[in-house]
């Protein structure tokens, strides 16, 4: 992809390290509800010799495509591989999965009853970012939903004693079933001096029906998509394990009669400490587990029917998939993306999906 570099800037400072770093077998990429990620590889004289340009954990780095930043995030891993220096990066939500709440209650933004989810994701980022050498400069949207957590009986707390991360209360806020969903964003600012670090929040949902891009077999679709009809991940109730220890660990079941034989499935959610979190959790994954046989990731090149970038995770998309296995017309909701711009044959890029508002299967056998 021409007109592409890579950008490196103290997280700290603001300084900026290296206009263009020469990093090849690029793949990035972004998340719903997550940071998405980017690795590489570097040579390692370049490395021995400028030792300032990654520091993992202080070190952000972007992906600038034709003079607009697309990808945005923190070096987490740095380390020779060989004849080459391998690294690994996360977007802004990573952040949080290294941060803890110190002084309980996030420092009097909790607790919380009937609680806005969104104001909770911005109450952690705040307290996250006020903290002497925290701040990230991540701006989190205003945006509100009726989607709300906490009750009388079960307040959403944040203690300080509790071993969790500030990004796991986050992620408590995006799993519930008809809960916000977010993505990580960069920008440059006006005058292209700064990046401008963002956290999107949607409600109901982000993303949007899309009629103007397609993905299809022969046409963007590079390879045959696999679907897997597994007995093993489907079940028809579903236990939901919260926090706790024996008798007093908290327990929800979700479950419905189809007509087929019961199978049962036990999931785990050790941060959920209410009883309509775990509830929510509880009811998400047996919506998930009731689902025999899933197309949940494709291959594709750029052509005009979906331009790269031309999408955003959250996007459903019209997806048809013709192979001597199965057929699948519907439409998919995207939930992630890597970009491999030196992909053998011109750039590729793997879509992640899941199931949208209405799909069918057929020819399977």
């Amino acid at each position: 992809m021409t007109g592409t570099r890579i950008l490196t800037q103290n997280a700290l400072t603001g300084e900026w390290l290296s206009p263009a770093l020469p990093l090849t077998a690029r793949e990035y990429g972004d998340e719903l509800n997550g940071p998405g990620s980017l690795s590489g590889k570097l040579s390692p004289r370049l490395v021995a010799q400028n030792p300032t340009l990654l520091d993992p954990g202080t070190t952000l780095i972007y992906v600038e495509e034709a003079g607009d930043l697309t990808w945005g995030g923190l070096v987490w891993d740095a380390r020779p591989q060989g004849s080459e220096y391998a690294i690994e990066a996360a977007s802004w939500s990573s952040y949080l999965m290294h941060r803890y709440d110190l002084d309980g209650e996030l420092n009097g933004r909790g607790p919380y009853v009937y609680a806005d989810r969104c104001k909770v994701i911005r109450d952690v980022w705040a307290y996250a970012q006020s903290i002497t050498d925290g701040n990230l400069g991540v701006v989190v949207d205003s945006t509100t939903s009726t989607s709300t957590v906490g009750t009388p009986e079960d307040v959403l707390h944040s203690n300080r004693w509790d071993a969790r991360a500030l990004g796991d209360l986050v992620d408590d806020q995006v799993s519930a079933d008809a809960s916000p969903d977010y993505s990580c964003t960069v920008a440059w600012n006006a005058d292209k001096t700064d990046a401008i670090r963002r956290i999107r929040l949607g409600w109901p949902r982000l993303g949007a029906r899309r009629t103007d891009i397609s993905f299809s077999s022969g046409v963007n679709i590079v390879t045959d998509p696999e679907i897997e009809l597994a007995g093993d991940d489907y079940a028809q109730v579903v236990i939901g394990m919260g926090a706790g220890d024996g008798s007093e660990k908290r327990r929800q079941i979700s479950a419905i009669r189809n007509g087929r034989l019961r199978l049962e499935y036990t999931a785990s959610f050790p941060e959920a400490a209410g009883d309509d979190v775990l509830k929510s959790l509880t009811d998400a994954e047996l919506a998930k587990r009731l689902k025999l046989g899933s197309l949940n990731e494709i291959t594709i090149r750029d052509t005009p029917a979906a331009p790269f970038r031309s999408w955003q995770v959250g996007d459903d998309v019209y997806t048809r998939v013709y192979n001597p296995w199965v057929e699948f017309v519907g439409w998919r909701r995207i939930t992630g993306w890597t970009i491999r711009p030196d992909a053998t044959g011109g750039p590729q890029a793997t879509i992640s999906l899941q199931p949208a508002d209405s799909y069918q299967y057929g020819g399977v056998s």
